[in-house]
């Protein structure tokens, strides 16, 4: 009997982060990628969120490894948290591997795991899956789409990419492996569509070094350029404008810090001699002479750039002639704490450079016309779109079928959904939990649930009121006095006086409950009661907590 070859997307399809998709043949499976994606405004208390892989754990002695592409957090930020679970092999390039290294020893799972190293241009053998790693570009050096053959044909599967003819590292995307792959006959092809909905082409990296470079020529002052930890190339471009500009640079950012000094030491960034200084003794250089690189692009609440805009780092403080610059797209749902931190940077007296006022950040992400030219090159027999909402993904199954490709051999689908073959025809199969994972500090998953965030919710929204009494069941009497603690609410009138009003109304309830009444029924009544009682005040209705003592 032949066995059946699946594709199952665990994140990042329907979504912006989080990326990660099993393939699955017969009793292995092999895992592409294991990402984080950062909290929406409305997300209280959550640190970040990793994808719902729990179709694995019934599978755990199946699952062979993970392959990971590149190193950015949405393809890397979970595998502290799988690797806990699924201690197998991981292979990634070698600057890619290194950023692993430092996640997996902060997550105290190294020694989990074994790391393997692979080139573009390398063979990985992984059970029945032959894995063919290939250069692409993207905004980190080392960045790979992945050729997966299995008994049931070649996958391709893009990775994050972009056709940028003149790259920063000089290391355009391989034509030649795409065209090979071509050439053999492609069952499905999975790529990118993050830019799907962007006309054209997506312009080169070296774009940013010249709109740097005036930057330096006219800043005044000390220049803060924000990006991602992992956004390698980028920092190497600040660091060599610097440098033709006399400025020394320091970095603010514990991840930052780490990243840049393993990917120097694995000779993926470029330092000139006594260029680097502490953080600590950016005093004694003059303004006009400095470069400070930072995280917290996104609007992160803990993050040095809200930090600096809130005037709460410990060491910092944004001076009036400062010029910050903002390099890095907006991730959706971030809009607002972006903006927050704009207007409060500009507050401070800084000058604020970000896109769309200036070109300071290009995007990693191929646009139209490179996503048509893929789909041309590979010809595959199926597509499928991954990396992206549900309007990009749709947006790249449009553009496919300009091409030729038929609609019923290509999968738009979300998070959870089985894709399997019926010998050259994909089809979509039934659904599987592929929702949203919160963290939050040490606490992961069901710990952190959706009904807590939306408690958060509410308390952030409308105030807490915290209700304690002692309760005799067999009279369905209250013993003295409830204490009532409101916290966040707000009134026309004094708190002493709603907290009395309150008073009275638990116990107005009290005296109409019958004897034996149980403690849940009498928590629903008052509860209900005071509900409607606070929404008469303020039309809000903080969120209620009561702890009963029986006696």
């Amino acid at each position: 009997m032949t066995e059946r070859l699946q594709i199952l997307p665990l994140g990042g399809l329907g979504e912006v982060g989080k990326n990660m998709t099993a393939i699955e043949y017969g009793r292995d499976i092999l895992v592409v990628d294991a990402g984080l994606m950062f909290p929406e405004s409305d997300m209280f208390g959550v640190d970040y969120i990793i994808p719902d892989y729990g179709y694995l754990r019934d599978k755990k002695e199946r699952v062979r490894a993970v392959v990971v592409t590149h190193g950015h957090e949405d393809h890397i930020g979970a595998l502290p948290h799988f690797i806990q679970e699924f201690p197998v092999p991981v292979y990634a390039t070698r600057l890619t591997c290194g950023l692993i290294e430092i996640k997996l020893r902060r997550g105290h799972v190294l020694d989990k795991t074994e790391l393997y190293t692979y080139r573009s241009g390398d063979t990985v053998q992984v059970g029945p899956f032959t894995v063919e790693p290939f250069h692409v570009c993207h905004s980190i050096p080392d960045t790979v789409g992945l050729g997966i053959t299995t008994p049931a044909g070649l996958i391709v599967h893009s990775g994050d990419f972009k056709f940028d003819h003149t790259p920063v590292d000089g290391w355009p995307t391989d034509f030649a492996k795409l065209a090979e792959f071509a050439g053999r006959g492609v069952l499905a092809l999975m790529a990118d569509s993050t830019n799907a909905t962007e006309p054209g082409t997506t312009p080169s990296e070296r774009r940013v070094t010249d709109v740097l470079d005036g930057v330096m020529r006219q800043a005044p002052g000390r220049i803060i350029i924000a990006t991602f930890a992992s956004l390698i190339s980028r920092i190497q471009q600040a660091i060599d404008v610097a440098a033709l500009h006399g400025r020394k640079f320091a970095i603010a950012g514990r991840t930052m810090a780490a990243y840049v000094k393993q990917a120097r030491n694995l000779g993926y960034v470029q330092i000139p001699e006594d260029m680097q200084v502490p953080l600590g003794d950016i005093a004694r250089i003059p303004p006009h002479q400095l470069l400070i690189l930072a995280t917290g692009v996104q609007g992160e609440p803990t993050a040095v750039m809200t930090r600096l805009a809130t005037g709460s780092h410990p060491s910092l403080r944004i001076q009036q002639g400062d010029t910050v610059v903002l390099s890095s797209h907006t991730i959706p749902g971030n809009e607002e704490m972006i903006h927050r931190v704009i207007n409060r940077l500009i507050q401070k007296g800084a000058d604020v450079i970000y896109h769309p006022v200036a070109p300071v950040h290009v995007s990693g992400h191929a646009s139209q016309e490179e996503q048509k030219m893929l789909l041309n090159i590979v010809r595959p027999r199926n597509f499928i779109p991954i990396h992206g909402e549900l309007r990009h993904l749709t947006q790249h199954a449009k553009l496919a079928v300009e091409l030729g490709i038929p609609r019923e051999h290509i999968a738009v689908v979300e998070n959870g959904h089985i894709l399997s073959f019926d010998g050259d025809r994909i089809k979509v199969g039934e659904r599987v939990p592929g929702g949203y994972v919160f963290v939050d500090g040490n606490w992961v998953g069901d710990a952190v649930g959706p009904e807590i965030v939306r408690d958060r919710e509410t308390m952030a929204k409308s105030g807490i009121c915290v209700i304690t009494l002692r309760y005799d069941v067999q009279r369905g009497k209250m013993v003295g006095e409830p204490r009532i603690v409101l916290r966040g609410f707000a009134s026309t009138q004094s708190i002493r006086e709603v907290v009395e009003e309150a008073k009275e109304l638990v116990e107005g309830v009290l005296r109409g409950i019958q004897p034996q009444t149980t403690t849940k029924k009498m928590e629903h009544a008052v509860r209900r009661s005071l509900s409607d009682f606070f929404y008469r005040q303020t039309k809000n209705r903080p969120q209620i907590i009561m702890m009963t003592l029986e006696e």
